[in-house]
Formats: C-alpha cells, structure tokens, sequence
C-alpha cells in the first residue's frame, strides 16, 4: 500500500508540474534531432529517493514522447517505446504477464530482421525473452540492464512449429547448453553434445554480423563453442562475449541509436576474438570455484548492492515517468 501511495502522489505531482496554467498537458520539448534534450521535471522529494524501480514498474504503457533511450544500459530510461509483436511468422514473446516486450523501435526492427533469417540457418524461428519495460528503467526483479530499450534475450530454443498458448508461454522453460555444473573445481566448462548444433552457432553468428549490435552476451562455455565453429572469418567473434549466465539465452545489445546523444554506448570490446586469454580465464576453476578462507579468517561481510533511485537516473527520465 505504501509504494502504491508514494506512485499515486509521484504522478500527481509530476502532472502538476508538467500542467499549463491552461490545464492542457505541455507538449513535448522541441529540441534539435541530435540533441534529444529534454526540459528537467520538478518531482516531489520523496519520488526521487524511492527505489526507481517501483516507479517504473507500475508502467504499463510508453511515454507518448519522440523516441529516444537516455543514459546507459543499467542507469536509464526510455521514451516512445515500441512493442515487439508477440506473434510473427519466425517469432514468438514469451512471458507476456512480464510485460518486457518493450524496446526502442531500432530494437524491435533489428528482433524482426534477425527472425526473418532464421529459417535460412536451419532455424524455425525465435523465442523473444525480455526486452524492456513500456519506459525502461530498473526492472523491478531480474535484469540490471535492459533499461533504455536497446537489450533483447532471444531463446537458445527454436520457435515451435505451433502458437504456444498463453499458458505455455507462461511455463514452458528455456534450455540449458551447459554439459554440466560450473562451480564444481575442474569441471567441463563446455556445451551438452546433444543439445548445442551448428544451427544455434549460425543464429548467433548471424546476429552478431548486423553492424547495429555492440555486443552479444553469452555463456563462457557457448563462446568456447562458437570459437570451435568458425573456422573463416573471425571478427564477428569479436562482439560475443562471456559473461555469468546466459546458457539458456544469448543476449542482444544495440548500439545507440544515430543522433541520439542523450544515450551512452558502452566502450567498444577489446580488439581479437576473444578465444585467447581472457576466455581461458572464464574456462578456468578462478571466476567459478570459491576460494577456501584460511584458518581463523571471518568471512567476507556481503553487502546488500543499493537500488537505483530515480535522482540517480539522468534528469529525463523523470519526464519520461510523469507522461500518462
């Protein structure tokens, strides 16, 4: 009850502030196309130290604003969302209560563009996972990311050759490529023989070619597998990445959009392939096995990470918040 009060007096407040003497809502500020700028919301005190993603999640609908994603992948927000279809002819949403299907209309043309070439790679066609909330910001469980539209989860299981019924998008689970358990000390950090094929590697492959990616998230034992595969042309190698998880998806980044300089693209990946060192540390027991503390020596205090309030988001997103 008490975050549902602390949104209502938020939005009230929000559309006092964003309210003419005439009563008509204020327009949207004009602002030139590659400045994306917009004027900062006055917003009552206690909103912007609330955790945002409170305020963010009780959004069901986009800000009806000029397209535009602010700030960074894990600390922003974004306006004039788009929704991904949640049917298609080589692709399905899944988890729609989630209500993530959410992405910057680059976003959601790329998702189409890379669907409509599965069936080509011996793929039936995609599962979309998370995109984004209707105005991005923190998620309210999950994702650091996925803030500002331009991050998409895609299935490492093909599309079935039927409409899955709400329920089934609900409940059915996506599939793990590990062979076994990678916190266990000298453990087989690699793919399952008998669930990861070449169809899986040509998917990622294709979608890690599009020059509007920046990146390709995926599990240290599926780029292990994807370094194995390529025995040509090496540099789109050079966008997929290992990091925790994401065995049972890969995950998309967008570059920021052209002209939108009110959005932060993360650096550019380190030059090579990424199938040398730095994978053979992610292969390695360090980053996974728990190091044994010496006798007598407490343990390490865990601290709990801060949530995200909306004053640490870029100033407009609070505007992005107080649309209708």
């Amino acid at each position: 009850m008490r975050a549902r009060r602390l949104i209502t007096v938020f939005t009230f407040g929000l559309g006092v502030a964003l309210t003419a003497t005439s009563g008509h809502a204020m327009p949207f500020p004009k602002a030139k196309p590659e400045s994306f700028e917009v004027k900062t919301t006055a917003v009552p005190s206690v909103a912007l130290t609330e955790p945002a993603k409170q305020l963010f999640g009780a959004k069901a609908t986009p800000a009806q604003l000029p397209p535009a994603s602010y700030g960074s992948y894990s600390k922003g927000c974004i306006a004039g969302a788009e929704a991904m279809p949640i049917n298609g002819p080589t692709w399905q949403v899944m988890r729609l209560s989630r209500n993530r299907n959410w992405g910057h209309p680059d976003l959601i043309t790329y998702l189409k563009d890379l669907a409509k070439d599965a069936p080509d790679l011996g793929w039936n066609g995609l599962l979309v996972g998370d995109l984004a909330q209707p105005r991005g910001g923190p998620m309210t469980s999950g994702h650091a990311s996925h803030q500002i539209g331009l991050d998409a989860d895609i299935w490492l299981r093909p599309m079935p050759n039927k409409r899955y019924s709400n329920w089934e998008r609900e409940n059915v689970s996506a599939i793990s490529m590990l062979k076994g358990n990678m916190e266990l000390p000298g453990a087989d950090r690699s793919v399952h023989p008998d669930r990861w094929t070449d169809a899986h590697a040509r998917l990622i492959r294709r979608a890690a070619q599009d020059p509007r990616v920046a990146r390709i998230f995926v599990s240290p034992a599926i780029k292990k597998a994807l370094c194995e595969f390529e025995t040509e042309d090496r540099s789109w190698l050079r966008t997929v990445r290992a990091w925790w998880g994401h065995h049972y998806h890969f995950h998309v980044r967008l570059k920021c959009p052209e002209g939108n300089t009110a959005c932060t693209n993360q650096a550019a990946p380190p030059r090579g392939d990424g199938c040398g060192a730095e994978l053979a540390w992610w292969l390695s027991d360090e980053p996974w096995v728990p190091k044994k503390p010496q006798p007598g020596e407490p343990p390490k205090p865990v601290k709990p990470k801060p949530q995200l309030t909306l004053q640490d988001l870029p100033a407009a997103c609070r505007t992005v918040l107080a649309q209708p």
